[in-house]
């Protein structure tokens, strides 16, 4: 029995695996968005092979400040914004307020960049393809078996992924030699990338989405800490896996002597490598993307509203659904509201250092962890990604709002 742990809705074996690489792919495929792909093509022509560097240090961050989330989001069977609560009353509110200002901001990015997949893949407007994008995400989430569902068409969508980019991988034919020595041997360190990278790997609501799907499916409590930590590792090894291949294709084109687009480089990286048929798969990835983002964004910002009313959490899925119509009306009417992302932006490098910080400090208070003794080591790696990102994000707030008004 200890091999295998009980979890608080009886799950199956099979449905226990399914929740738990559905947790996985569900953080992974959040993180995967239109700006994951835009951020990779745009870092990789600036550091070239030394990007390595910085994909690598990111990993280890994102891996420490995701198992400090996650372990504690099961040992306290608590979601997010209830732990942050625990921590100080009324916090958590905070919380939820600026975790679901930015997924709902972001998630019409999401929707916006499914509708342009859906226009380099088959040529249809970008306000068709939005709506496209959300009809499905919102199809998903009217089935009786919404989890289930959410679960198998994040695993399939995220692994179409990284087979298709793998392909325009090869195509490029990137220095691999290269890559892996600068990995570890770079001819230039940039601080702001790693942190910025660090932040869209598990900044906002991405790195709560599979912490709050485990918490769902029961699989909580100190018995299962082993299958969550591992399962919190998996989700950043495949949003890496992701971005290690877009950055060697990204790495061949440019080695290769040619300059990206600006104003869409990614799609300019798989049209290079590939051809028309390159650009056709660019919007076969970007919508994918959106669509996963859109699912993850969605399931994740509703999850920090159940705290405001007990009816929320008894319709949650209807207020998923709400959530995507909202997003992908306001795309489909007036496009992207520019003041709003630029907002949600800056406070989403905010939002990492206030929840991991919560959580640092809710894994040392016996009243909201019971008997859990949280390691040292984790708590010092949770600690050296708040203080960078705080940073970032103050920066990045300073920086902001004089744009705004200028």
């Amino acid at each position: 029995m200890a091999n295998t742990p009980l979890t608080e809705k009886g799950l199956t074996s099979k449905e226990r695996i399914r929740a738990l690489t559905g947790a996985a792919f569900l953080m992974a495929t959040s993180a995967i968005g239109p700006g994951f792909l835009t951020q990779t093509a745009v870092f990789t022509e600036q550091l070239l092979a030394s990007f390595a560097f910085v994909i690598l240090v990111s990993i280890i961050l994102d891996i420490g400040a995701q198992m400090n989330i996650w372990r504690i989001i099961a040992v306290t069977k608590m979601r997010g914004q209830e732990i942050a609560n625990a921590v100080l009353p009324g916090l958590g509110y905070v919380v939820a307020f600026f975790i679901v200002l930015g997924g709902l901001a972001f998630n019409i990015g999401n929707v916006a960049g499914g509708g342009l997949g859906v226009n380099a893949l088959l040529g249809l407007d970008t306000r068709v393809g939005a709506i496209m994008t959300g009809v499905i995400c919102i199809a998903i989430f009217l089935l009786k078996e919404a989890n289930a569902a959410m679960d198998q068409i994040v695993r399939y969508l995220g692994a179409l992924m990284i087979l298709f980019t793998a392909y325009i991988m090869f195509g490029s034919n990137p220095p691999y030699g290269e890559a892996a020595l600068r990995s570890v041997a770079p001819l230039e360190v940039d601080f702001l990338a790693i942190v910025t990278i660090v932040g869209g790997t598990v900044g906002g609501y991405i790195t709560f989405a599979g912490g709050h799907r485990l918490l769902d499916a029961g699989i909580t409590g100190k018995e299962n800490l082993k299958y969550v930590t591992n399962t919190a590792i998996s989700g950043i090894i495949v949003a890496s896996i992701m971005r290690t291949i877009l950055f060697l294709a990204v790495l061949g084109v440019v080695s290769a002597g040619f300059a990206l687009n600006q104003d869409n480089p990614t799609a300019s990286v798989f049209q290079i490598a590939a051809g028309e048929i390159g650009f056709r798969i660019f919007g076969l990835v970007l919508f994918a993307a959106g669509i996963t983002s859109v699912i993850g964004a969605a399931y994740t910002s509703v999850s920090f509203l159940t705290t405001f009313h007990e009816s929320i959490e008894k319709y949650k899925n209807y207020w998923t659904v709400g959530f995507i119509v909202f997003s992908t009306g306001v795309f489909a009417m007036i496009g992207q509201p520019v003041m709003l992302l630029v907002l949600a932006g800056a406070f989403n490098g905010l939002i990492l250092p206030l929840t991991l910080g919560c959580i640092l400090l809710a894994a040392h208070r016996s009243t909201i962890v019971g008997s859990y003794k949280h390691p040292v080591w984790m708590t010092v790696f949770g600690g050296i990604i708040v203080v960078l990102t705080a940073y970032l994000g103050v920066r990045t707030l300073l920086q902001t709002f004089p744009q705004l008004f200028s």
